[in-house]
C-alpha cells in the first residue's frame, strides 16, 4: 500500500459562531480535532497533512477560540480524496475564565450535535492523563449521532515502549474503541490515524487523480 500523501493543505477560515461555518459542500465530509487545551490538537494537525505551521501552535493552552477549518486534498496511490478539517477549541484549561468557556461551548456542541457533514471525530487523550469525565462523555454522545468516534493518544513518545500497549488497552476499555498512538515528534502513527479517518468517510469523495 502505497503511503498517502497531501499535495493540498489549505486554511479556509475561522469561525466564532454557527453563522460563520462555511458552506456544507455535497461529497465533502468534515473530520473534527477535539480534546483539552494543551493535548497537542495544532501539531497533530500539521503532522497529518506534512505542513510545519498551517495551524499556528500556541504556547499558551488554552488560545485556540475559534472553530477553525482547513480543506485538504489526498494522494491515496491513484486516487485522489478531499477533506475538510476542523480544529475545535480546546476544553477543561483552568486558566481561561468560567465566563471565557461558557462562551466557546455553545458553538462547540452546536458543531459536533448538529453539523451534517461531520463524519469522524477524533477525541485527543495526552500520553500522560488520565482520561477525565469531559472525554467519557463526549465520546459516547458523539457516537450516539452515527459520527465515527477515534480515540488518539498524542505525544506518544512521552512513554516507553512498553507502556505504550498498556496505555492503548486502558484507553479501549475506557471509551470502547482502539485507540492510535501517535507522536509528531519522532513521527509515527499518521498514516495509521489516516486509514482510519478515510474508514469513516463516504466512497464518494474519492476521484481518481489526473
Amino acid at each position: 500500500m502505497s503511503p498517502l500523501r497531501v499535495p493540498v493543505a489549505d486554511f479556509e477560515r475561522s469561525a466564532a459562531a454557527p453563522t460563520d461555518w462555511p458552506p456544507e459542500e455535497e461529497g465533502l465530509p468534515e473530520v473534527a480535532f477535539c480534546g483539552r487545551s494543551n493535548v497537542g490538537k495544532s501539531s497533530l494537525i500539521n503532522f497529518l497533512v506534512d505542513r510545519k505551521g498551517l495551524v499556528r501552535v500556541s504556547r499558551t493552552p488554552g488560545r485556540t477560540r475559534l472553530v477553525n477549518f482547513f480543506q485538504v486534498e489526498l494522494l491515496d496511490g491513484e486516487t485522489r480524496r478531499r477533506v475538510r478539517l476542523v480544529d475545535l477549541p480546546g476544553f477543561g484549561y483552568a486558566k481561561v475564565s468560567k465566563t471565557e468557556r461558557a462562551t466557546w461551548r455553545p458553538g462547540i456542541e452546536a458543531y459536533l450535535g448538529k453539523r451534517g457533514a461531520l463524519r469522524a471525530v477524533a477525541l485527543l487523550v495526552d500520553a500522560r492523563r488520565d482520561v477525565e469525565i469531559d472525554e467519557r462523555e463526549l465520546a459516547p454522545w458523539i457516537a450516539a449521532r452515527g459520527v465515527r468516534v477515534i480515540p488518539v493518544i498524542t505525544k506518544a513518545d512521552k512513554l516507553s515502549k512498553h507502556e505504550r500497549p498498556l496505555a492503548a488497552d486502558k484507553l479501549r476499555r475506557t471509551l470502547g474503541s482502539a485507540p492510535v498512538l501517535v507522536s509528531a515528534t519522532e513521527g509515527f502513527g499518521r498514516e495509521e490515524l489516516w486509514r482510519r479517518l478515510l474508514a469513516a468517510l463516504p466512497f464518494d469523495v474519492a476521484r481518481h487523480a489526473p
